[in-house]
């Protein structure tokens, strides 16, 4: 109970660190468009691509529920890594990616934009506080359409093979949308197409989908704790498919200086 008042008193204090709720409501908006035969067609020719270039070991398919709102929360290793999940897994899934890739001009502006449409990115801007909270009010309507949505809890690609400490806007997703978490494991990804290459290089990828995980039981979504026990469930499970080494901490660069480390220390939740 103290840890709750705590956690409720630092969002009063620093409310664009914390998810806003239900309760407050979001304004209405139209879901995020699905994807169409541009998805369709470009998740078929990757698909195909893959099984016949890269043979990646796909397990647990039918852990992913073929109907209602899922959240595929995964471990984040590669660019390819987007590439991955949609295409292996049973059903459509969206995923946020920066807007950057559909503003484009001209041929490149137009082959970026293709590209992601047909892996099912919804276009968003990235960020910390107001932007990473509208990502999150994004993810919630494509769940409220009954949709799988993928997400990286880690926040961005752990660029040491570790597995970092995940953040809780995956929580707040789950116990506002009453979503099923399944948990993904990636392996492989990083040889794969390591960081600053364009080319996927030919090495072995594995692809799990772990058991569902119901993180209701922890509490509602205006509860900081119940946050951070579901997220810290949900990273539990992604290690146990992966195996990675734990960083024991957030991905993110050092404080620049000690005005930020004075605020990352009253911001123990990240987004």
């Amino acid at each position: 109970m103290a840890e709750d008042e705590q956690t409720n008193r630092r969002a009063q204090e620093h409310p664009v660190d914390e998810p806003s709720t239900a309760a407050e409501g979001i304004a209405p908006a139209d879901p995020p468009a699905k994807p169409g035969f541009v998805y369709y067609f470009g998740r078929t020719v990757l698909n195909t691509t893959a099984k016949l270039l890269y043979r990646p070991k796909i397990i647990g398919r039918k852990n992913v529920p073929k109907r209602g709102p899922v959240i595929l929360a995964s471990n984040h290793l590669s660019f390819i890594d987007s590439i991955a999940i949609p295409i292996s897994a049973p059903r459509r899934v969206q995923f946020l990616a920066k807007n950057d890739y559909f503003t484009g001009r001209g041929l490149k502006g137009w082959v970026s934009r293709t590209f992601f449409t047909s892996i099912g990115a919804v276009g968003v801007e990235r960020g910390v506080g107001q932007a990473a909270q509208e990502a999150l009010d994004q993810g919630r309507r494509i769940l409220d359409g009954g949709n799988a949505f993928a997400i990286y809890p880690e926040g961005t690609r752990s660029l040491d093979g570790r597995l970092y400490r995940g953040r809780t806007g995956v929580a707040w997703l789950a116990l506002t949308t009453g979503a099923t978490v399944v948990p993904v494991g990636l392996i492989g990804t990083d040889e794969l197409m390591p960081v600053g290459t364009t080319i996927p290089k030919f090495k072995p990828v594995t692809i799990i989908f772990g058991e569902p995980i119901d993180v209701s039981h922890h509490g509602p979504a205006t509860s900081g704790r119940a946050r951070r026990k579901a997220t810290d469930e949900i990273m539990d499970a992604i290690h146990a498919l992966t195996g990675q080494e734990l960083a024991n901490a957030y991905n993110e660069s050092p404080p620049a200086d000690t005005v930020e480390r004075i605020k990352r220390a009253l911001r123990p939740e990240r987004l």
